[in-house]
């Protein structure tokens, strides 16, 4: 018998040739969520860079009010949009200094949520192709025995010849689910470890800038007791002349 990958298919049943094009099928969507993955997240990383640049020079140009008015475009990244988040809520609770950091606070922490869930689209598909794969190959393999067997039982005897075909159907399928299985388990490992890597970031990114709120709140309020202060003994000097 030719064991080439054509005769081995000819050889198929019908039901060992769907496994093949199931694991072909799960291989492919494997791999093309991989690189969508690969591509939005390091596209997402370089923007981010760029952000944090861009709003390091504007804070030591204009400070806290010119970062918070500054325009960043639409490429943000998953830190910019975070932070960018955080400089709107800012805004719109600038009458309300006292509300502003809790308001803050908890709109990072929803936007930082729906970012690293937005990270994770498609882990699932590889998660389920990984630990899924190896059993669809085993289906196969079953078949692949009960295909020998059946050889066995027409031809009423066991030799080499007959049953080679039922076994190389089996190791083949078997074979198959685990070059699916393996890739793709690396492939969400390496992805899963990104995101927490991200997860990670943003979390020192949002307290980062939770703290430079705060500072900046408080001198923002020493400045005004400051100011009231001073304006409440200007009458007294003039009285005392």
């Amino acid at each position: 018998m030719d064991f080439s990958l054509t005769q081995l298919w000819a050889q198929m049943g019908p039901f060992a040739k769907t496994v093949v094009v199931i694991l072909l099928l799960m291989s492919l969507g494997s791999l093309l969520v991989f690189v969508e993955r690969l591509m939005v997240f390091f596209t997402s990383k370089r923007h981010s860079l760029r952000f944090l640049s861009a709003l390091e020079k504007n804070l030591e140009r204009g400070g806290f009010h010119g970062a918070a008015q500054a325009h960043y475009g639409e490429a943000l990244g998953h830190v910019g949009r975070i932070l960018s988040l955080g400089f709107k809520v800012f805004k719109s609770r600038a009458q309300r200094p006292d509300m502003a950091l809790e308001s803050i606070a908890r709109s990072l922490e929803r936007q930082g949520a729906r970012e690293i869930q937005q990270m994770k689209r498609g882990l699932g598909w590889l998660a389920t192709v990984a630990s899924t794969a190896p059993f669809v190959g085993l289906m196969g393999t079953v078949m692949g025995i009960v295909t020998a067997f059946e050889l066995m039982a027409q031809k009423g005897g066991g030799g080499l010849d007959t049953v080679s075909a039922g076994i190389a159907e089996a190791l083949v399928t078997t074979a198959l689910g685990l070059l699916v299985a393996i890739p793709t388990l690396m492939a969400y490992n390496y992805l899963q470890a990104w995101v927490e890597a991200r997860a990670v970031d943003i979390a020192e990114a949002s307290n980062e800038f939770l703290d430079g709120i705060a500072l900046f709140l408080e001198s923002q309020a020493t400045l005004e007791k400051g100011e009231r202060r001073h304006a409440g003994a200007q009458p007294e000097k003039r009285g005392e002349n």
